[in-house]
């Protein structure tokens, strides 16, 4: 009969450790059933453990419960942490041999990031750090992390980055209509969201498409731009002979330069430039990624700097302009935002520099880290936003396409 009790309590204890990593990690409507259970699991187990035991037997089966409670835990968080998602491919219905119907198809290929709360994304990530030993977060802490991740999507209420981008895709092919290119296709695709670029090739090639352009829609050459590729050359093995040209990241892109002393000068109209200050937030990546993507934070730097030039040329002060980093790197924004407001400005203007659309990094995560740093109420700080679908943005995503069309 002891052993029994022995074993209920270990059960009890390891469901609660289970149960809360679910109610950590799970969608807000699953996450509060699984709290519950935590919950009763625990408050059983508390029981059993005041009624069911005495003496120096309680505090030997209190031990038993502290670590079938936190095995619970961890066996969970290793379920959870070793999840694959496996999403379905349409068909491939044309044979190698189909020579198309002569058009170009446009792969225009993003990060991505879901609507709604989806840990799926953050998972890969993890993945991909544990397997470069690069030391991000505690895999004990991570369920913790995606907890406050869900507490964003609750904060902004849902992610813009998937609309944004379909407002961007349509405004370009306006752009290539108006231009009287009638017949290239484009084709939609996200590595954190559905389509990924590997389905979207797929269409492509079952509507016809003769010729193939990606459109690689972020900022530097990255893992993020050879996750891309890969997903396309697998589809591509099959049809050797496709002509395929890749346009390339944007860090390069004058437009896209121009775009953000052209925001700034709207929102700012008649307003003295000497008295704002420019703080151009970057990603950043981890120094381990420097040794294989050697060129990634030399182009975010380089482009930021670019940036710089044009608000220099239009009569804002170097010494209130700055970079900053959101992840990995120094300095981050607070210690910038504190220099400006030493320096005596009377607003600042702030960009999350290399995110491409509306994101929880340009709608939270960026903010927040530009709070931290305000000393005064009286100065304005203003979030100017991700790239969008801004007129520059489009053309300098036009022009790299384009480019890559001569190449044919």
């Amino acid at each position: 009969m002891e052993i029994i009790r022995y074993a209920i309590l270990a059960v009890l204890f390891a469901f609660c450790g289970l149960a809360c990593v679910q109610a950590l990690v799970a969608p807000l409507a699953r996450s509060r059933g699984w709290a519950l259970a935590a919950g009763l699991a625990l408050a059983s187990g508390l029981l059993l453990l005041l009624t069911g035991f005495r003496d120096v037997q309680r505090w030997i089966v209190a031990g038993l419960g502290l670590v079938s409670l936190l095995g619970g835990y961890l066996w969970m968080t290793d379920q959870v942490m070793r999840w694959r998602e496996s999403p379905a491919l349409p068909a491939l219905v044309r044979t190698p041999d189909d020579p198309g119907q002569g058009h170009t198809a446009v792969v225009y290929c993003t990060h991505g990031e879901p609507e709604r709360y989806d840990p799926s994304g953050w998972i890969n990530q993890f993945r991909e750090f544990d397997e470069q030993k690069i030391r991000f977060i505690p895999r004990i802490a991570r369920p913790f992390f995606l907890y406050n991740l869900r507490k964003k999507y609750q904060q902004v209420g849902r992610s813009e980055h998937r609309a944004m981008h379909q407002r961007m895709i349509r405004s370009l092919e306006q752009t290539f209509r108006d231009a009287g290119d009638g017949s290239t296709r484009f084709y939609l695709s996200f590595l954190d969201d559905k389509p990924h670029p590997d389905a979207a090739t797929i269409q492509a090639l079952n509507e016809g498409a003769s010729r193939l352009v990606v459109a690689q829609i972020f900022l530097t050459d990255s893992n993020h731009t050879a996750e891309g590729k890969a997903q396309i050359a697998a589809i591509l093995e099959k049809f050797p002979e496709l002509p395929v040209h890749y346009a390339g990241p944007l860090h390069d892109a004058e437009p896209l330069k121009r775009m953000f002393v052209a925001r700034a000068n709207r929102y700012l109209g008649q307003a003295d430039r000497t008295k704002t200050g420019v703080l151009l937030v970057g990603h950043g990546q981890p120094e381990e990624w420097d040794r294989e993507w050697p060129t990634e934070t030399e182009q975010e730097i380089s482009f930021r700097l670019g940036v710089l030039e044009h608000f220099a040329a239009e009569g804002y002060l170097p010494l209130n302009m700055s970079l900053a980093w959101m992840e990995f790197r120094q300095p981050k924004p607070a210690q910038k935002i504190a220099e400006f407001v030493r320096n005596g400005v009377e607003r600042i203007l702030y960009f999350p520099a290399a995110i491409s659309a509306d994101s929880l990094h340009s709608q939270a995560d960026i903010p927040e880290l530009v709070e931290r740093g305000r000393a005064r109420v009286d100065v304005e700080m203003v979030n100017l936003g991700a790239w969008n679908d801004d007129p520059l943005v489009i053309q300098a995503i036009k022009q790299k396409i384009d480019a890559a069309m001569q190449r044919f």
